[in-house]
C-alpha cells in the first residue's frame, strides 16, 4: 500500500476515535409525545349490552393507538340499579355527568354503553370502528399542559397536586376536574340482565369533582384532596386530572398517574 493509502486510512482511524468519545453527532429524530385523549365510558352491571364496552374499554387501556394516549375513565350510571341488580360502582353523580353532555349534545336521551371522547364526539360504547374515527380526530387537537405530583393516599385521603398551562386562545375559561379511579374491579353479578356473570371493569371512578377554575391567560396550581372509602390499596389507584370547558364541553388537556406501592 502507497504512503497515500496509509494517510487516509489514518485520518479514517483517528475519525472513528474522535466518534467513539465524543459521541455519535448525527441529528436524530425527535419524539412527539402522544397526544392525551380523555375517554369516558358510561355503563352499568346492569345493563346487558354494557360487558362488550366495559372489555372493549379494557383494550384502550393498553395503549393500542399510535399518537394517542388514551386516558380512560369508566363511569358506572345508577338509573339500571330498580330492574334487580345495585351495581356498586354506581353514582347519581355520574348520571347527572351523563345527562348534562346529553344537553350540551342535544341528544334525545341518555344510554349505556355510552363513549364520549374528548367531551365531543359521542357513540354507542361498544364501537371500536366510531372510536378509532374519534381518536384520529383528537390528536390533531394540540392540548395544553396538565401535570399531577405528589399523589399520595393516607388514612382514606389522597392527596396530589395539579398544575395546569394557560388556555388557547379560542378559550375563556374552564374547570379543572380532578379524579380518583380503580386499576381494576370485578364483581359476581347475582341477579338482573347479567346475572350469573362475572364482570371486569378498569378505571372505575369512585371520587370526580371540580378542583377548581382557569382563566385565560392564568396557569392554574393547585393542592387537591379527596377522602375515599376505606380499605382502597394505593397500587390500585390511578389519579386523573382534566380541563374541560363548560358544558361539559371540549377537553383541553389531561394526565394520568398511577400511584405508587
Amino acid at each position: 500500500m502507497n504512503r497515500l493509502g496509509l494517510a487516509f486510512l489514518a485520518v479514517l482511524g483517528f475519525s472513528l476515535v474522535i466518534k467513539l468519545f465524543a459521541g455519535d453527532q448525527t441529528p436524530q429524530p425527535k419524539m412527539v409525545p402522544a397526544a392525551p385523549v380523555l375517554v369516558e365510558l358510561f355503563t352499568s352491571e346492569g345493563c346487558s349490552s354494557c360487558p362488550p364496552a366495559d372489555a372493549l374499554l379494557q383494550t384502550f387501556d393498553t395503549q393500542p393507538f399510535p399518537g394517542a394516549q388514551l386516558i380512560v375513565l369508566s363511569e358506572h350510571v345508577d338509573y339500571w340499579n330498580h330492574i334487580g341488580w345495585t351495581d356498586p360502582y354506581s353514582s347519581r353523580a355520574y348520571s347527572e355527568r351523563q345527562s348534562a353532555y346529553a344537553n350540551h349534545l342535544r341528544l334525545d336521551s341518555s344510554y349505556t354503553p355510552q363513549m364520549i371522547v374528548d367531551g365531543t364526539d359521542e357513540f354507542v360504547g361498544n364501537s371500536s370502528s366510531e372510536a378509532k374515527r374519534a381518536f384520529g380526530k383528537a390528536i390533531k387537537t394540540e392540548k395544553i399542559r396538565v401535570q399531577i405530583s405528589g399523589a399520595t393516599l393516607e388514612k382514606n385521603v389522597l392527596r396530589a397536586h395539579v398544575e395546569v398551562g394557560t388556555l388557547p386562545a379560542h378559550s375563556r375559561k374552564a374547570d379543572v376536574i380532578f379524579a380518583v379511579a380503580l386499576n381494576h374491579a370485578e364483581s359476581q353479578v347475582a341477579r338482573g340482565e347479567n346475572a350469573g356473570r362475572r364482570l371486569t371493569h378498569v378505571a372505575v371512578v369512585r371520587s370526580l369533582y371540580k378542583a377548581g377554575g382557569v382563566e385565560a391567560g392564568k396557569p392554574f396550581s393547585q393542592d387537591v384532596s379527596v377522602k375515599l372509602e376505606s380499605g382502597l390499596d394505593p397500587a390500585g389507584l390511578r389519579v386523573i386530572a382534566f380541563v374541560q370547558e363548560p358544558g361539559p364541553g371540549r377537553i383541553l388537556g389531561a394526565a394520568v398517574e398511577k400511584l405508587a406501592k
